[in-house]
């Protein structure tokens, strides 16, 4: 009987009967409830205000609590109709509303009329609950299903027959249960459905309710994955599994027990899945095996071989894995998902041994069933996997390259597959890269070569073509394989020409040593339209590599001209000047060439400032000292090597070089500066006289006022502490002493600068530098040749006799061949007019000679005095009896006594001084 259908004394409201007042005001809230079309917009208050209202004034009589009911069951009525409505979602006040309703029978409590009220008001609390429930509001659910089970809670079970209300005790039972289990009261949850076994009244359904339970349960705590509580999952789920056994021991009919068997297969399967988290390899097997002896599909189920095979390869079975991978091929209900993961799994745990496997799997299923591309490109990335450099990486990469070549794995990919076919050649792509960066250029060829497989052959992807032709001649070069490479990169070419195929031509030639076709190829790098002077930075470097030193300098050459344009360049232009210079310099045969580079640096310099061009600070300064030191190396070996005109072009360049300021600063490179001047001087000397020429009269006043600049630094070192002058560093003797000779060769060819030269040798002797080494090699010098000069000669020969005189330990030698010449001098440049000073000069010797120790002075010499001193009285003897014949022969005489093996000439001397004076007393008394 329904509700509405229960006759009532009609309900009067009178001004003095607040219940009748109250129950008027809760059923026109329930009729504009019920006049409401969604979608509407609910309101509980005024209906919750007059439920509190109305519980004040109980007890009820039997006729108003009808009326109650009926009220109750109008505004649940409504609430249903608005929740059915199509685009109408259960919120909050539509759950408050039901909970009026449930509050308005559970005030009304028992009705005389209404049978089983009880359980009428406790499906309504029941109800209501789960749509708290299921709002996630977990009070107030909690707090319906306990007032719904306190309603029945005085009933006995056994006297229960109708089937509802039967449900409503297990349901009711489950549902305080799942809301326990939310608020994580798992004790409460887990008592809840212990205590539903007692209400399950044989029925299969409610077996199947409870048992699913448990497993939902069970398969919350497996969805953790944690290992620690595993136990408890496995511990519910053997509850789902005991209650689907009980259940099909009771349950006759065979429509009934079907939903049981499935429910125990699921069971058993995530029992399967919770001992394989624990490794409990032998339980999953045991489960498998159970499942399968069972009847029924059971054992077809897709994740039955997956489980399987995972528990063979957890104990070490591989073989059987194998077998149950291979078996998934030919059952055709597995979906693809499944067998692809069991793919990937089966590979994670056999490795590089199970490459070959995969790939036959995955070949077996594209014969068998519908394949997506999807698939494929997973099955690949799970062979290739993430290591690269062992040998068990070149094995994968070997069956992935067998698998996708395979023209049905390449089909996959035709048509609308554009994004697996991305992934596709990018997975290849990537794993060629790796082994390339490992050097491992045949397997990463080979990968290369697929990836072009998944590549389409439009004018869309001709650019991706391209890029796939280049990294091939790349690999083929590392290989070796020039042919290959060549062919590579002309493909290349014929799809986009670029920079990047010309740089890889010229590594080619390089390689084939086709130097000259290199150097074409660098020239020619500027048309491309993408072109760099970075690659021809490269191109300097790859030819360095090779030994090609000519390709390397054309490299360069061409990159120079670039820095002149106003284009951002690799590196700055001094480098590439000091790494020409570098590699020219390496062989001596190319000094010219070199020169002609350092001459260009020296202009770069002048036009752009030695900051913009050297650079500042120390990094200028090691630039500018770099090229200066070059030049200086460089001007010394020539030199050595007699080719004087380069030495005095690098010595010219290194004394600009060196007196290059850097920030305002020299760096105390004065005295370089001036050495670098004196040698190029003498250098330029030194080409005159090689070359049999003289040189121009601007050329000698070039070089003097070279010498003159080096003078003024000379004096500037000399003379004190001035600004900008280096006072640490003195410069060698020697240098000041070049510097003294250049002057004299150099003066000497101007008539007017005599008294200038000998006041520059005056002050060269005076100085700590000289030494009479110096002097009597400047004297020399001044006495020979056609630009002799008497008067520096004479100064410097007589300056060194007296040095050598003053010496502890005279040398002899030097002082014999000082008073040869000075005496020679006198004889052709006075023509003995002064006869009185030549005599000086022998008188001079003798005096030297005296207490010598015997042959201390050059014999040679000392004959030499000797002789030319009795001949000089040879022409006065001739002319008569003379005192001037007496004179030198009595020095000639006198001189022979000193010098060893010559007695018997002293003996002669002897006579014929007395034989000349008998003559001249003869004479003289006529």
């Amino acid at each position: 009987m329904r509700i509405a259908e229960i006759s009532s004394p009609e309900i009067r409201s009178s001004p003095g009967d607040p219940q009748s007042h109250l129950l008027s005001q809760i059923e026109s809230s329930i009729k504009l409830l019920e006049s409401q079309s969604p979608p509407a917009t609910l309101s509980s208050d005024d209906l919750r205000l007059s439920l509190t209202q109305l519980k004040s004034l109980s007890p009820f009589s039997n006729s108003l609590k009808l009326h109650v009911w009926k009220l109750s069951y109008r505004l649940w009525n409504a609430c249903v109709d608005l929740s059915n409505a199509s685009g109408v979602k259960l919120n909050d006040e539509h759950a408050k509303l039901r909970q009026v309703s449930a509050d308005l029978l559970f005030l009304a409590a028992d009705v005389t009329e209404i049978p089983s009220p009880a359980f009428k008001s406790a499906s309504f609390f029941y109800k209501t609950g789960v749509i708290w429930h299921d709002l996630r509001k977990f009070d107030p659910a909690s707090s319906c299903f306990e007032k719904a089970t306190h309603l029945i809670s005085s009933i006995d079970i056994a006297s229960i027959s109708d089937p509802e209300e039967r449900k409503l005790l297990l349901n009711l039972n489950i549902a305080r249960s799942r809301t326990a289990w939310e608020v994580a009261d798992r004790n409460i949850a887990i008592a809840l459905l212990n205590r539903s076994k007692t209400v399950l009244f044989g029925l299969a359904e409610n077996y199947c309710a409870l048992a699913n339970q448990y497993l939902i349960f069970g398969k919350t705590i497996l969805a953790k994955n944690e290992i620690s509580s595993v136990a408890d999952a496995l511990k519910l789920m053997n509850e789902a599994l005991d209650l689907c056994e009980k259940g099909l021991r009771i349950v006759k009919r065979s429509n009934e027990s079907l939903g049981l068997k499935e429910l125990k297969s699921k069971t058993l399967r995530f029992m399967a899945a919770s001992h394989l988290q624990t490794d409990d390899f032998e339980s999953v097997l045991k489960c498998v095996r159970v499942l399968r002896d069972g009847d029924g599909d059971s054992d077809n189920h897709p994740s039955l071989s997956v489980l399987a095979m995972k528990a063979w390869l957890g104990v070490g079975r591989f073989e059987e894995a194998e077998k149950e991978l291979r078996g998934m091929v030919v059952n055709k209900g597995i979906p693809e998902a499944v067998w692809v993961s069991a793919v990937e799994f089966y590979f994670q745990a056999v490795g590089t041994a199970g490459a070959e496997t995969a790939k036959g799997i995955f070949l077996g299923l594209l014969g068998r069933c519908h394949v997506s591309a999807g698939a494929a490109t997973r099955v690949v990335h799970r062979v290739l996997g993430d290591g690269v450099g062992s040998e068990g990486s070149k094995v994968r990469a070997k069956v992935v390259a067998e698998l996708v070549s395979d023209d049905r794995v390449v089909a996959l990919f035709a048509g609308d597959a554009a994004k697996e076919r991305t992934v596709m050649h990018s997975l290849l792509w990537n794993c060629a890269a790796d082994h390339f960066r490992f050097k491992d250029y045949e397997t990463s060829a080979e990968m290369f070569e697929k990836s072009l497989l998944y590549v389409p052959h439009n004018t869309e992807n001709r650019i991706l073509r391209a890029k796939g032709f280049r990294v091939l001649c790349l690999c083929h070069l590392g290989l070796s394989k020039l042919k290959q490479a060549e062919e590579y990169i002309d493909e290349a070419e014929k799809l986009e020409p670029n920079i990047a195929c010309a740089f890889l031509k010229f590594k080619i030639y390089l390689q084939k040593i086709e130097h000259d076709k290199a150097v074409t190829q660098v020239q020619s790098m500027p048309a491309c339209l993408d072109f760099s002077p970075d690659f021809l930075s490269l191109s300097a470097h790859e030819a360095v590599a090779c030994h090609a030193l000519p390709v390397a300098v054309a490299s360069l050459s061409v990159l120079l001209k670039f820095y002149s344009s106003g284009k951002s360049m690799p590196t700055t232009e001094v480098v590439v000047l000091r790494t020409l210079v570098t590699i020219i310099s390496q062989d001596p045969l190319h000094d010219s060439d070199v020169l002609k580079y350092m001459k260009q640096a020296h202009a770069r310099l002048s036009e752009l400032g030695a900051d913009s061009f050297f650079g500042k600070g120390e990094v200028g300064t090691r630039e500018r000292n770099w090229f200066a030191v070059q030049s200086w190396n460089i001007g010394l070996r020539t030199g050595k090597e007699k080719n004087y005109e380069l030495s005095w072009n690098f010595f010219m360049l290194a004394s600009e070089f060196y007196g290059t300021m850097i920030d305002g600063d020299m760096d105390g490179n004065n005295v370089m500066v001036c050495k670098s001047l004196i040698l190029a001087v003498t250098a330029k000397i030194a080409d005159e006289k090689q070359r049999n020429v003289t040189l121009l009269e601007s050329e000698v006043k070039q070089a003097i006022e070279l010498l003159d600049r080096t003078g003024k630094i000379l004096l500037s070192c000399s003379a004190g502490p001035q600004p900008n002058i280096d006072q640490t560093t003195n410069i060698e003797p020697y240098f000041l002493f070049i510097h003294t000779l250049d002057a004299c060769d150099l003066y000497s060819r101007l008539s007017d600068t005599g008294p200038q030269l000998l006041r520059l040798i005056k002050s060269f002797a005076s100085s700590k530098s000289c030494n009479p080494k110096y002097l009597l090699q400047i004297g020399l010098i001044s006495s020979d040749g056609p630009r002799s000069n008497l008067e520096v000669a004479t100064y410097a020969l007589n300056t060194c006799l007296s040095s050598l005189l003053d010496s502890q330990s005279p040398d002899y030698g030097s002082v014999a061949q000082i008073m040869r010449k000075l005496i020679s001098l006198s004889g052709v440049y006075k023509a003995d007019t002064d006869d009185d000073e030549v005599y000086g000069m022998y008188r001079q010797a003798y005096r030297i000679m005296v207490g010598l120790k015997e042959g201390e002075y050059p014999i040679e010499e000392g004959k030499w005095l000797a002789m030319t001193a009795w001949n000089r009285a040879a022409l006065a003897v001739r002319m008569g009896p003379s005192s001037a014949a007496m004179k030198w022969m009595n020095m000639g005489w006198e001189l022979a006594g000193k010098v060893q093996g010559m007695q018997t000439y002293q003996s002669c001397m002897e006579d014929f001084i007395a034989s000349f004076k008998d003559k001249c007393k003869a004479t003289n008394s006529n």
